[in-house]
């Protein structure tokens, strides 16, 4: 595995989302309230597209007629047939113990740090004014 620059922060902002690929694969990466998460960008169902898909919550019930509505913008639903995967797992809630899309581990690094990276070289001063997502593939 290694990690991949894939945007600046400042490019998904909170409840946003971005189609990026990384070696070949389209990953969708969510900003949920700042914390970033990426999901292969395929429906194991029939392949639809996740990145076009609506965030939602989940409505429970504890006893009948007592509803609440959780977790609000961290469900995605495949925009062609609405199977419903939770975005920081890829868990789907359609059949949860066989069904999943492939999730990412998404962090965010400071500019900075990806300029050093793990190399020695010859250098020019250089000024980083922005933080930037990375996943790992």
């Amino acid at each position: 595995m290694s990690w991949h620059v894939v945007a600046a922060v400042s490019e998904i902002p909170p409840g946003g989302r971005k189609l990026v690929t990384v070696r070949g694969r389209p990953i969708a990466v969510f900003n949920l309230d700042g914390a970033f998460f990426g999901l292969l960008n395929r429906c194991p169902h029939q392949g639809g597209a996740l990145c076009d898909g609506v965030l939602t919550g989940l409505v429970e019930a504890a006893s009948p007629g007592e509803y609440k509505y959780t977790r609000k913008g961290e469900i995605l639903r495949c925009p062609w047939h609405g199977w419903e995967f939770d975005v920081r797992t890829g868990q789907s809630y359609c059949d949860p113990e066989k069904i999943s899309t492939k999730a990412y581990k998404v962090g965010v690094e400071h500019g900075q740090t990806v300029v050093e990276g793990p190399y020695v070289a010859e250098t020019i001063p250089v000024r980083v004014e922005e933080d930037y997502i990375v996943v790992d593939v």
